[in-house]
């Protein structure tokens, strides 16, 4: 049960570079989510994700002996979550679907794979601890980054285009 929830069913064991697929499979479980139940539905699954994953990651570096092993990927799926959650909110604000604001989406996955990937200040700080909670903190704080870029750039695109 924790591999599959760690893998996020077996996505992270698709190479090359299991953490993009992980962040790519976050996109369409993300617009279920919000299709099925809103912006609270997809806040409500973050903090769902953050606390299973917390639990299956704990019990899978454990039995491995690995800090991070690279097919753990519902850190991904968290961060992209809260990387997503601008679109969500955005799209429930405005009565419009999800997929009209791809945009945001685009922008959130750019942001949050380019703070997991170079690491910068918090996110690394977080990514160093070398135990679970470390594997899914630094993962949140870059999708809490990615979050306000979007955030951010959502402001700037209104300003020009609407």
């Amino acid at each position: 049960m924790t591999r599959l929830i760690t893998t996020f069913f077996y996505v992270g064991l698709l190479k090359p570079a299991p953490g993009t697929w992980g962040s790519l499979a976050a996109i369409p479980t993300a617009w279920i989510i919000h299709a099925l139940t809103g912006f609270v539905g997809l806040a409500v699954a973050t903090v769902v994700v953050a606390g299973i994953g917390w639990w299956a990651t704990k019990i899978e570096t454990t039995a491995s002996g690995e800090e991070d092993p690279s097919e753990i990927v519902i850190d991904e799926v968290l961060g992209m979550f809260l990387a997503l959650w601008p679109v969500s909110y955005g799209a429930m604000f405005a009565a419009t679907g999800f997929w009209a604001l791809w945009p945001g989406i685009l922008t959130a996955f750019l942001a949050f794979r380019f703070f997991d990937i170079l690491k910068p200040g918090p996110v690394g700080l977080a990514d160093r601890r070398g135990d679970a909670l470390g594997v899914m903190l630094d993962d949140a704080i870059a999708g809490g980054l990615a979050m306000m870029v979007v955030a951010v750039a959502a402001v700037f695109a209104h300003l020009i285009f609407v």
